[in-house]
């Protein structure tokens, strides 16, 4: 199934049925008085999230939502039936915003939270709710209310506990197929991976779900490359791991590039960063990776060399992850979801 995290889409709610003028007419009652009754509510557009979609496909091909009229009120005093909701389900994290793309209406980040985006107009009065001591045969009745209109964006920012970040090529995919049950599509060569990838991590009665972002290349904050489409996918993360290639003749300059480009799309990604991994150790001797190990743990980066092919040190790193997440959870509820900022340089 493509994947799909922006669209663009017109709704508009019902409008309310108008109210009735009529009058009681039966058999032997001369005077039967008004009894017009009342227009039905407009429906309501409705936005739902469910946890069984991860895309906003469906919204690519259908891009009109028009809720249903309220029918008119009638004779008898009956009132107009109200008109059906149009409810929009939605993956869990989506965000909607008015057009200008700035304005967030709702976000929604909890399975089965829904919000009305649009409500429906009220039905008019009949004539019997103007009847008065001093107009006994109104012939007055309103028409309903007119619903809303409005064109929104509804922006997808997938939910994970883990984020993947780095530079293009460095095994970011080999790493989640290695630590989940994600079957990501791997090769050999830059931007591989076009969209984002989840997978769960089940581990020592423990698990998470780990999130695969595009690479990120040097000015991808200026809409350099693809990264910066999905960088908006790694805000919800509350732990970012950065994956390095060891067998990289510009190591620190990679380091740096990931860095900063996150730094210029949203600051505080940043202090999302709690560790960084080495991969494709087995390309390399040992003495040089514990020389590169040792220039990284001396400004205070806790960092895991591994192999994706090998399998060397995955496990050590699921560790430690689960040990994160547990700590980060806890610091959240004594903060109230203020935690420290943190920066690896």
């Amino acid at each position: 199934m493509q994947f799909i995290d922006l669209a663009l889409i017109h709704i508009r709610s019902g409008t309310g049925g108008s109210g009735c003028s009529s009058f009681r007419r039966e058999k032997f009652i001369e005077f039967g008085g008004p009894d017009g009754g009342d227009g039905g509510k407009g429906g309501n557009v409705v936005i739902r999230a469910v946890s069984n979609l991860n895309t906003l496909i469906d919204f690519k091909y259908k891009r009109h939502y028009f809720a249903k009229n309220g029918r008119p009120g009638m004779g008898q005093n009956k009132t107009g039936a109200n008109g059906d909701d149009v409810i929009l389900n939605v993956p869990v994290g989506t965000e909607v915003l008015l057009e200008n793309k700035k304005t967030v209406l709702v976000d929604l980040i909890h399975e089965g939270q829904q919000y009305v985006i649009a409500e429906g107009g009220n039905g008019g009065w009949g004539n019997s709710r103007f009847k008065s001591s001093t107009n006994q045969a109104p012939r007055q009745a309103n028409k309903g209310h007119s619903g809303s209109e409005l064109t929104l964006w509804l922006k997808l920012k997938l939910l994970a506990d883990v984020g993947l970040v780095g530079l293009p090529n460095v095994g970011k995919s080999s790493l989640l197929s290695a630590m989940s049950n994600a079957k990501p599509k791997i090769g050999d060569f830059s931007f591989t991976t076009l969209t984002p990838n989840l997978g769960l991590v089940s581990y020592k009665q423990g698990d998470f779900i780990l999130a695969d972002i595009p690479g990120v290349i040097e000015g991808a904050n200026r809409g350099k490359g693809i990264g910066i489409q999905f960088l908006g996918h790694i805000e919800r993360c509350q732990v970012l791991v950065h994956v390095l290639d060891i067998s990289s003749n510009s190591l620190i300059s990679d380091f740096e590039v990931t860095i900063n480009e996150l730094k210029q799309y949203k600051s505080d990604l940043v202090s999302k960063i709690k560790c960084v991994v080495l991969n494709k150790v087995d390309l390399m001797k040992n003495k040089k990776i514990e020389k590169i190990v040792e220039s990284f743990n001396k400004s205070g980066i806790e960092v895991f060399p591994i192999s994706t092919f090998s399998r060397v040190g995955i496990n050590e790193l699921k560790d430690s992850l689960l040990e994160l997440l547990k700590k980060n959870n806890r610091v959240e509820a004594k903060t109230n979801g203020r935690t420290g900022k943190w920066s690896p340089i």
